[in-house]
């Protein structure tokens, strides 16, 4: 595992070089947020960095419900009991392994690792504009349809899960990487996905973090870039 520290901001990431999976740590005045739970050999890692921290675990919030996000919530969770789960209300249906789509959401298929298997059960479901401690919850659907980004408003720090991955390239959540697809082909939506990489360009960010690359300082042009090469595929798919 390998941990990079950015001010409050912990990336902790389980093979870097071929298949970069990563949760954060957030330091809190009472206490540490785990942001996502990574796989399911990720506990002892998240735990020892914790301890090395000297900080509890208060809260786990879920970017989305992909199993590369949750694979660790389940032990975590029975390890960690009185740290609350957050997730939106959108993706919870997904962490029962419901894959149905609601009455007007695009028609297009969820895709991805939906877990069957998951039994912790949310505490708390989370909507656009709520707060966790220093974090504010941004709803950025497209790779999944409730998937939610978190704004540290202290830094200007943004944890955007798989709205856009910066391995190999910085991109949005459905545009193809070369060497490293998964994230594209995991993606629900490619409009509606595009359409939250433009939200939260508007936030302004000053680093970016998200579930598949290293972090990213002063991420603005990489950002309009990568929307803009979405654009134009869109684009020139659509025609």
């Amino acid at each position: 595992m390998r941990l990079i520290q950015e001010g409050h901001l912990l990336q902790l990431t389980w093979m870097p070089r071929l298949f970069p999976v990563n949760c954060y740590l957030v330091e809190e005045k009472d206490g540490l947020t785990l942001i996502d739970a990574a796989m399911s050999f990720s506990v002892q890692g998240i735990l020892n960095t914790a301890a090395k921290l000297n900080k509890p675990i208060n809260r786990i919030i879920l970017t989305h419900a992909h199993g590369d996000h949750v694979g660790a919530l389940d032990e975590l969770k029975q390890r960690l009991p009185s740290a609350q789960v957050y997730i939106s209300e959108r993706d919870a249906a997904l962490l029962r392994g419901d894959r149905s789509l609601r009455e007007g959401e695009p028609q297009t298929p969820i895709k991805g690792s939906v877990p069957t298997k998951i039994t912790t059960v949310p505490d708390i479901l989370l909507q656009e504009g709520d707060t966790v401690g220093s974090l504010t919850a941004i709803a950025t659907p497209g790779h999944t349809p409730g998937s939610m980004s978190f704004l540290d408003e202290r830094t200007g720090a943004l944890i955007a899960g798989d709205a856009l991955q910066t391995f190999r390239r910085t991109a949005v959540a459905g545009t193809v990487v070369p060497f490293f697809p998964f994230p594209a082909m995991a993606t629900w939506n490619k409009a509606s996905a595009l359409e939250s990489a433009v939200k939260l360009l508007k936030l302004s960010p000053k680093v970016l973090a998200v579930g598949h690359g290293n972090l990213l300082h002063a991420p603005i042009e990489h950002m309009k870039y990568a929307i803009e090469q979405a654009g134009q595929l869109q684009k020139k798919a659509g025609n």
